[in-house]
C-alpha cells in the first residue's frame, strides 16, 4: 500500500514555551523584585518578592547559611537544627570517626542535644544584608583612569566600606565585584562558630554510589547530614561552651512531603562558589588543553595510590576517605567538563560571539576607541598566560598537592621570621603550626604519601619547562639519577615533616638550620621561591592586561545587548536560581525519568563493592515497604529528583524550595553531560540533583529512629503548592496569539483531511512545532 507523506514545518516562534523554560542565572535576592520576581510567579511561585530577601523582616534569606565557607545549609526548626550534604559534614563526621566509634560506616544520631558534638573550626554565615556600593567604590573612576590607580583606589574604598559595616567586629563583611569589576556589592553576615553534628546516615547511604555514581543520573543517594547551631544565651554569636543554647533563626523552612511533578516550580537559595561565564574562546581553550587535561593527569596518579593503601586497612581508609572523596570529585568533573565543552561546540560558539562584538565594536567610532582592541588584548594576554601557567597549576596539583610538602610549607612563616632574626615571631609563627600537626598526624599515612611524593615530583619535572625548574631542584634529581623512588627514601626517611614527634620537638625549638637541612623544606622552598621570582610576576603581568580587558569587554557587552538582563558570574556570594522539575535525554532513545526510588536503590546493591552495600535495616525496611507517610501517591519511597535549577560548586546542600517556601528536597550534584556549568550554561542537558525531602525524613524516623529531631520540625503534608499555578501558567500560555496561531493552522489542517484516513502528530520543541501529517490512500 502506498503512502503519501506531507509535513508541514510551522515556524513559529513562542514567546511563551510550551513546557516552562530552564531560567539560567544565578541571582542576587536583593535584585529578584527588579528582575525576576514576574517570571517566577508565571513558572509557580506564590511568595512576595519581601517574602524571599527583606533586611527589616523575616524572609527566605534567614533560612539560609554558608556552611563552612564551601557548603550551603538550611534551618529547619526553630531551634537551630541546620540540614546540609553529608559530603559537606564529611570531614566533621570522619574527624569523630574512629576504628571504635566509626561514625563515617555506621552513622551517627543525637537523642537528644547534650550527644551532639562540637567541631573546632566549622563555623556558619547567616547574611544580615547586602547593599549595592558601585557609585561609592567607582566614583571619579572611568576607563581612562590608568589602571594601577584604578587598582589602588577600588582597593583602599572597599576595605573602608567593609570595616566601617563590620561595626567593630559585629559582622563579617567583604566587598566583591561582579560583571568582571563594573558592579561592586558589600556583605555582611553573622558568623555562629559553635556548630555541633546532630546526625549523619551511614555512608552506605549518604555516599551511596560513590566515585561510580558521583555526577551522575539516576541517583539513588541519601546526601544529607544534621548540625545545629548554638548561640550565647544573650543570643549572640559565641565559641563553644556548654552554657550555649541553641540558635533561634529568623526564619526555618517548613519541609513538604506532597508529590512533585514535572513542571513544578523549584528554587534553589544558596552560595554558589565560582563561575567563569563570560570567558572568551581563548580562556575556555586554556581551561580545557592545559588546566583540565593537568589536573586530570595528576589527580589519577594520587588517588590511585591512595587507594592501594586504603584497601589495606580500614584505619587508613578512615584517614583518607575524606580526601579521597575531595580530590575526586574534581577529577571527574574536569573529565566530564572537557568532554562537555567539545560536545556543545562552546568554543567554536563563543568565536561567532566575539565576531559580533568585533563588528558592533568596529561600526562606530567612539565604541572602536574604547572596545575596538579589547579580544585582541585578550588574546594576547591568555598566550602568555599559557607559557608559564603550567607551572602554576603543578604548583598546586602536584607540589603542595603531596601532604608532607604540603606541611613543609606551611612552616615558611617560621623560617621567615628565623632569618630574619625576630626569635618572638618564630615563636608565635610555631605555635600557630602546632594545631595542624594534630590533625595532620591523625589523617596521615606515610606508606600512601611517599608514592604520591615519588610520582607527582617525576611529573613535575618532566613536564614543566627546565628553565622554569628551580636550579636546586634539578641538581636534586640529578643526584638520584632521575630515580624518584630513591630520592622519595631520602626524604621521607630524613624529613621533620613526616615524623610527628620530630616535628612537635622542632616546633619547640625552632632553628633555621633544621629547616634548610630539611629535604621536604628545600624542596617546596626551593620550588615556591622560584614561582614566586620568575614565575608568578610574569603572570602577574598578563593577568592585569587581562582583567582590564575583560572588565572593558564585559562592558561592553552590556552595552551592546541593552534588553538583555545579564546576571553576574557566581563568587560565592548568595543567590538564588528558580526552575522547574524535569526529567530529559542524554542521548537518543533515551529519557531519564525526573525520580527514583528505594527500589533503584535496591537494583544497584552489589555485596562485593564498597560502594553499593545497603545497610541490613534499609533493607528490611524496603521489604516490609514500612515508609510510613513518605510514600508517594503510588506508595514508592522517592530517593532522588532531579530539576533544571542553574547551580555549580558551593550550591550543595542547598534547598530545594518549592512555590509556597517549603523544603522539597536537598541540592548535592549536577549531571555528568551538563559539566560545562562553570564556564557556559546548557539550557538542554542541565539538570540539579536532589535528595527528596521525604527520603530525608524517612531515613531520620523510619532508620535511625531519631523522632526527636523529627518532632522539631515543621512538616506540611500535602501537593507541591507550585502544581496549581505551573497548571494555570499553562493554560495562559494556550491563549497567547503565538499558541493560537498554532492551533488555528493544526486544525485547518486537519479539516483538509478526510477523517479517518490521516495519522496526526504534533512535536513540539525549542520554541518551534512540527505537525506530521501522514495521508493514507
Amino acid at each position: 500500500m502506498l503512502k503519501r507523506i506531507l509535513s508541514l514545518l510551522l515556524l513559529v516562534s513562542l514567546s511563551t514555551p510550551f513546557a516552562a523554560r530552564a531560567d539560567e542565572g544565578m541571582w542576587l535576592p536583593m535584585l529578584i523584585k527588579r528582575l525576576n520576581h514576574t517570571d517566577m510567579q508565571k513558572q509557580g511561585l506564590q511568595l512576595t518578592a519581601e517574602e524571599i530577601y527583606s533586611v527589616n523582616n523575616s524572609s527566605l534569606k534567614d533560612a539560609i547559611v554558608q556552611f563552612g565557607g564551601f557548603c550551603t545549609g538550611e534551618f529547619i526548626s526553630p531551634e537551630g537544627l541546620l540540614l546540609t550534604n553529608h559530603h559537606c559534614g564529611y570531614g566533621q563526621i570522619q574527624s569523630h570517626s574512629t576504628p571504635e566509634k566509626d561514625y563515617l560506616t555506621n552513622g551517627f544520631w543525637a537523642t537528644s542535644k547534650d550527644q551532639e558534638l562540637p567541631n573546632e573550626g566549622l563555623y556558619v554565615d547567616i547574611l544580615h544584608y547586602m547593599d549595592d556600593v558601585t557609585a561609592k567604590v567607582l566614583e571619579g573612576i572611568d576607563n581612562n583612569t590608568p589602571e594601577e590607580q584604578r587598582a589602588q583606589l577600588i582597593a583602599q574604598r572597599t576595605q573602608a566600606l567593609a570595616k566601617e559595616a563590620a561595626e567593630n567586629g559585629k559582622y563579617v563583611t567583604y566587598v566583591r565585584d561582579f560583571f568582571n569589576g563594573n558592579e561592586f556589592y558589600l556583605f555582611a553576615y553573622n558568623r555562629y562558630t559553635d556548630v555541633r553534628l546532630v546526625g549523619a546516615p551511614p555512608s552506605s547511604i549518604g555516599k551511596y554510589g560513590g566515585d561510580t555514581d558521583n555526577w551522575m543520573w539516576p541517583r539513588h543517594t541519601g546526601d544529607f547530614a544534621m548540625f545545629r547551631v548554638y548561640m550565647a544565651p544573650d543570643g549572640s554569636p559565641a565559641t563553644y561552651s556548654k552554657e550555649n543554647v541553641p540558635y533561634k533563626p529568623a526564619h526555618h523552612l517548613p519541609i513538604n512531603i506532597g508529590d512533585k511533578e514535572p513542571g513544578d516550580f523549584s528554587m534553589v537559595f544558596g552560595f554558589p562558589g565560582r563561575t567563569k561565564r563570560f570567558m572568551t574562546s581563548h580562556g575556555l581553550k586554556l581551561e580545557v588543553n592545559q588546566l583540565n587535561n593537568s589536573r586530570i593527569k595528576l589527580r589519577d596518579k594520587k588517588l590511585n595510590l591512595w587507594k592501594e593503601e586504603m584497601d589495606k586497612s580500614d584505619a587508613t581508609r578512615i584517614k583518607y576517605a575524606s580526601k579521597y572523596a575531595s580530590t575526586s570529585n574534581y577529577y571527574k568533573y574536569s573529565i566530564g567538563q572537557n568532554e562537555g565543552i567539545k560536545r556543545m561546540r562552546t568554543i567554536e560558539g563563543k568565536i561567532v560571539d566575539e565576531d559580533k562584538f568585533q563588528a558592533w565594536a568596529n561600526a562606530d567610532a567612539e565604541r572602536k576607541a574604547t572596545y575596538g582592541n579589547v579580544l585582541n588584548d585578550i588574546a594576547e594576554a591568555y598566550a602568555n598566560i599559557e607559557k608559564y601557567n603550567l607551572g602554576s597549576v603543578y604548583l598546586n596539583e602536584a607540589v603542595l598537592g603531596t601532604e608532607a610538602l604540603l606541611m613543609a610549607y606551611r612552616l615558611t612563616p617560621v623560617y621567615t621570621a628565623l632569618k630574619s632574626g625576630n626569635a618572638a615571631a618564630a615563636k608565635k609563627a610555631a605555635e600557630d603550626v602546632k594545631p595542624r600537626v594534630d590533625a595532620f598526624f591523625k589523617d596521615y599515612h606515610l606508606p600512601a604519601d611517599k608514592k604520591v611524593f615519588a610520582a607527582l615530583m617525576k611529573a613535575y619535572h618532566e613536564d614543566i619547562a627546565k628553565d622554569q625548574q628551580p636550579e636546586s631542584f634539578k641538581k636534586l634529581v640529578q643526584k638520584y639519577k632521575g630515580n624518584f623512588e630513591k630520592l622519595a627514601d631520602h626524604v621521607y626517611s630524613n624529613s621533620i615533616v613526616v615524623n610527628e614527634q620530630k616535628l612537635n620537638s622542632f616546633l619547640q625549638n625552632p632553628t633555621q638550620k633544621a629547616l634548610e637541612n630539611d629535604p621536604a623544606f628545600q624542596i617546596v622552598n626551593s620550588i615556591v621561591d622560584n614561582y614566586r621570582s620568575n614565575i608568578a610576576p610574569k603572570l602577574a603581568e598578563s593577568e592585569a592586561k587581562l582583567a582590564e580587558a575583560n572588565r572593558l569587554y564585559v562592558a561592553g557587552l552590556r552595552l551592546m545587548n541593552p534588553d538583555k538582563v545579564f546576571y553576574p558570574d557566581a563568587s560565592s556570594t548568595i543567590r538564588l536560581s528558580y526552575g522547574t522539575v524535569k526529567d530529559y535525554s542524554p542521548q537518543d532513545g533515551v529519557l531519564y525519568n525526573y525520580y527514583t526510588t528505594l527500589e533503584g536503590t535496591m537494583a544497584k546493591e552489589d555485596p562485593s563493592n564498597e560502594e553499593f552495600i545497603i545497610p541490613a535495616k534499609l533493607k528490611q525496611l524496603y521489604e516490609a515497604k514500612d515508609y510510613g507517610r513518605y510514600a508517594n501517591s503510588k506508595g514508592e519511597l522517592v530517593v532522588n529528583f532531579i530539576t533544571d535549577n542553574d547551580i555549580t560548586g558551593g550550591n550543595s546542600g542547598s534547598p530545594v524550595i518549592n512555590g509556597k517556601g517549603e523544603l522539597i528536597g536537598l541540592a548535592f550534584d549536577g549531571n555528568w553531560e551538563a559539566m560545562t556549568g562553570d564556564l557556559v550554561y546548557d539550557p538542554e542537558y542541565k539538570r540539579c540533583i536532589n535528595v527528596d525531602s521525604r527520603y530525608v525524613l524517612f531515613l531520620i524516623e523510619k532508620y535511625a529512629g531519631a523522632t526527636n529531631l523529627i518532632n522539631e520540625m515543621t512538616i506540611v503534608d500535602g501537593e507541591n503548592p507550585g502544581a496549581g499555578d505551573a497548571a494555570e501558567a499553562k493554560a495562559a500560555e494556550a491563549a497567547t496569539p503565538q499558541a493560537q496561531l498554532l492551533n488555528a493552522v493544526v486544525e485547518e489542517a486537519k479539516q483538509n483531511l478526510e477523517q479517518g484516513k490521516t495519522e496526526f502528530k504534533v512535536d513540539k520543541k525549542q520554541g518551534k512545532a512540527r505537525v506530521k501529517l501522514q495521508v493514507k490512500d
